[in-house]
């Protein structure tokens, strides 16, 4: 079973077979980002309870994943450390008791 480390050494081994680090900095990873997640978005636009494609909803999601991986490379961020740390963050500001539902 692959785990998040070998993920990222395969979207940094594809990307550097491509010569594509010289375009990878933070700025346009995160750009990217914001595209692609623009475009995960977009497979449920104007629709009600109308399945959506599981192979595009695949794609999309991958898309966002690898420009993520690509941009914790560059930024030396350990990916698994920062959700540990967040969620103990949000632990503290989200306590379970007492939580209101909306």
């Amino acid at each position: 079973m692959r785990d998040i480390d070998d993920l990222q050494r395969e979207v940094v081994k594809f990307r550097d077979e491509r010569d594509w680090l010289k375009y990878h900095n933070p700025k346009d990873l995160s750009i990217s980002i914001c595209i692609e997640s623009a475009e995960l978005l977009e497979l449920f636009q104007w629709r009600d309870d109308e399945i959506v494609s599981k192979e595009r909803l695949k794609e999309e999601m991958a898309d966002v994943l690898i420009y993520l991986l690509s941009l914790a490379d560059v930024t030396d961020i350990d990916l698994i450390e920062a959700v540990i740390e967040k969620l103990e963050k949000n632990k503290i500001k989200y306590p379970k008791e007492g939580t209101k539902r909306f």
